[in-house]
């Protein structure tokens, strides 16, 4: 025995194929197995995966999941707490995308005061390019820091 010889050992390895209309005591005679009439039954069917005889399919019937809107004109929003995480004194969108804190295909971001800020001891931050609401308005410029809008 060899070890490429060992599969055709297992029983059920190689099953026949069954063979239609051979008669009464074959089980599978006449009909061949698609029973009386029908669009089933006809030859040449072809019937679209997932018909189900002109009742509204499953597919139809569950509700969809993952909506995108064809409104996203790629503008994202940035907590104000997560600024934390860069090391920059200037902070622009390509800093942010770096960072992974947005998308790589988003144009505009806009900053909002949420969360806590962690240190407390707010650096001087310059943010170019970026709109900003204005309760962080005011504590960017609370600390010195400039906004500047494109």
């Amino acid at each position: 025995m060899k070890l490429n010889k060992l599969i055709n050992c297992v029983i059920g390895y190689k099953k026949e194929k069954k063979r239609l209309g051979r008669g009464i005591g074959s089980g599978t005679g006449k009909t061949c197995g698609k029973g009386h009439k029908g669009q089933k039954a006809r030859s040449g069917n072809k019937l679209k995966r997932g018909f189900e005889g002109g009742q509204l399919p499953l597919k139809r019937t569950i509700p969809k999941m993952g909506f995108v809107s064809r409104k996203y004109g790629g503008s994202e929003e940035v907590r104000f707490c997560d600024l934390s995480r860069l090391q920059r004194k200037l902070i622009d969108i390509d800093a942010l995308k770096t960072a992974k804190l947005i998308k790589k295909n988003t144009k505009s971001v806009k900053l909002i005061k949420s969360g806590k800020v962690k240190n407390k001891k707010v650096d001087i931050i310059n943010i170019r390019g970026l709109t900003v609401t204005n309760g962080v308005r005011k504590i960017i410029e609370k600390f010195g820091g400039k906004i500047e809008i494109k």
